[in-house]
């Protein structure tokens, strides 16, 4: 006897069925009767952004067989595919086609399945300029236009964000952003539009991944959303693809938007798509968001996009007597130099970031690192951050002087130093794991915390590193002392070579043992002490006073 679908394959179906319906109405009242199929046509092979497809089996290929997604879809090798340094040319050239988990690709992919065919529309399958014939060349071929230039392309401007981006970026937003800017010059609100449809998307693919979503307050653990924005890496692929976008509309004379229309839609892109984001990292965990300026700049870079792409092909000042002077620039020339001017502005900074490499020292921490084929990994606390500190900047009140603390990985050969677990994110879980890895290899280093809170006092703690057979103790922190005093006698928390100790105090006298077991009893220095559920009471006649309790996480 068949049964009933589940809940949720039957809210699965219910969307699937809606969307359909939707479709299929749509289709009836506009009755498009072809018109659609002849406009795509037009533009591409058989109707079809080939370009945009083979850039979605290019990232998925990353994916799944270069990061290892194909065994472990949410989890996927990250570390070795960054964008550390110029000497690191495999990090180079995979950081922009490379993503950091499921989330991430399919951010990016809904990104490009729903921007890239409109750039891929504007630059076409078929040569527009007038005059000229198809298969005369390689560039005038259509199948070369769709599976080799436009891919080629992507590629190009993939390795160019890698290699411009200020820190180990990894993703391909950046290309994401080159195909918007590029969409913007020529279709400025169908690219807008494109975003809205985007969002879309995501939220029909979430609905589809997990029909119901049950979630109750809690406490939780994050960053700021906008700290985990690549903000320059995207505003060099939006620029990138405005500059690409000019070039070929001026290049083939084709009909531009009115100024109007260009600044709405790049305004209303970078809004979208939070490029008024601009933040700096201060160290430890704290960032701090100028806002108001991010917004400014936005405009800004709007009004100047809308100047460029608008304006005429007039000389910038009448110079009949000499036509090649410089005032006798075209007026759109003056715009795009702007932009390259800026885009090479945010670029160069990254030179000298990625010319500079780990140091071949020791690494901080108080114990010998873990090693994994040329991986170390240990754990320290307000050390100077070696990615940040490479090139010592101040500026507006922030320096690049910055201290980190947390697990920390480095690879020599890679280039690669960076904190993987910070300090508050192990407080929070209590335990994680470090994925390191290359090309078809991937190993954890097992992360964990245990810890005491001294009543009024602060928290004593170790943090272990373990792989294969070996446990280390990488970090012990201070001993702390609890507020209470009973009977005189101040209770300290200390962490002992093996577990956790009592120190108990009474002038120049002190007397220490281990932390009792749960639910047992202990004599330390005068004093009882009872492990109640991870709760230590010090005892002494009839005063009961909890002086400590055993560290919890999430």
């Amino acid at each position: 006897m068949l049964g009933l679908p589940d809940a949720a394959t039957l809210f699965r179906l219910a969307l699937l069925s809606s969307v359909l319906v939707a479709l299929v109405a749509i289709a009836l009242l506009d009755r498009p009767r072809g018109r659609w199929g002849r406009v795509l046509r037009a533009r591409f092979v058989l109707g079809v952004p080939w370009g945009t497809l083979v850039s979605v089996v290019l990232i998925l290929a990353v994916y799944l067989l270069v990061q290892g997604g194909w065994g472990h879809w949410y989890r996927p090798v990250t570390i070795p595919f960054r964008a550390w340094s110029y000497f690191y040319p495999l990090g180079m050239a995979t950081a922009a086609f490379s993503h950091s988990g499921a989330g991430h690709l399919i951010g990016n992919l809904v990104g490009t399945l729903v921007l890239a065919p409109i750039a891929e529309y504007a630059w076409g399958h078929y040569p527009r300029k007038r005059g000229v014939q198809t298969f005369t060349s390689p560039l005038t071929n259509p199948y070369v236009r769709a599976l080799v230039v436009f891919p080629a392309a992507v590629v190009g401007v993939g390795l160019f964000t890698a290699l411009f981006a200020i820190g180990p970026v990894i993703g391909f937003s950046g290309v994401v952003f080159a195909f918007a800017g590029f969409a913007l010059v020529r279709y400025p609100i169908t690219t807008v539009v494109a975003v809205t449809a985007g969002n879309g998307l995501r939220t029909l693919y979430g609905a589809l991944r997990q029909p119901t979503l049950s979630a109750s307050a809690g406490p939780s653990y994050s960053s700021p959303w906008w700290a985990d924005i690549a903000i320059q890496g995207h505003a060099i692929g939006l620029l990138t693809g405005l500059l690409l976008g000019v070039w070929l509309a001026r290049t083939r004379g084709d009909d531009r938007p009115s100024a109007a229309r260009v600044a709405v839609g790049v305004a209303l892109f970078g809004v979208a798509q939070s490029l008024w984001a601009v933040y700096w990292y201060r160290g430890g965990e704290t960032y701090v968001l100028y806002r108001a300026a991010g917004v400014a700049l936005v405009v800004a870079l709007a009004t100047l996009v809308a100047a460029t792409v608008a304006t005429s092909d007039r000389p910038l000042l009448p110079t009949p007597d000499d036509p090649k002077a410089v005032r006798a620039v075209p007026r759109w020339q003056v715009g795009a130099t702007v932009l390259l001017l800026c885009t090479a502005a945010l670029a160069g900074p990254a030179v000298p970031v990625n010319l500079t490499t780990t140091s071949s020292g020791d690494l901080p921490g108080g114990s010998d690192p873990i090693e994994v084929r040329g991986y170390e990994v240990t754990y320290a606390e307000d050390v100077p951050n070696g990615m940040v500190s490479v090139i010592d900047v101040e500026a507006f009140g922030e320096t690049t002087q910055v201290n980190t603390s947390g697990v920390i990985v480095r690879n020599r050969e890679r280039g690669i130093w960076m904190t993987a677990v910070s300090k508050g994110r192990l407080d929070f879980d209590g335990e994680t794991g470090v994925l390191v890895g290359g090309v078809g290899w991937r190993e954890t280093v097992r992360v964990q915390r245990r810890g005491w809170n001294a009543i009024g006092g602060g928290t004593v703690y170790k943090v272990f590193l373990a792989y294969g057979d070996r446990n280390v103790t990488a970090y012990t922190s201070p001993p702390v002392r609890a507020d209470p005093v009973v009977a005189g006698r101040n209770v300290t928390v200390e962490a002992a070579p093996e577990g956790f100790r009592l120190n108990v105090s009474l002038g120049n006298r002190s007397a220490t043992g281990p932390v009792p077991a749960v639910n047992e009893t202990a004599s330390i220095g005068g004093l009882e002490f009872a492990n109640v559920e991870g709760r230590v009471y010090a005892i002494n006649g009839a005063t009961r006073v909890r002086v400590a309790r055993q560290e919890t996480y999430e």
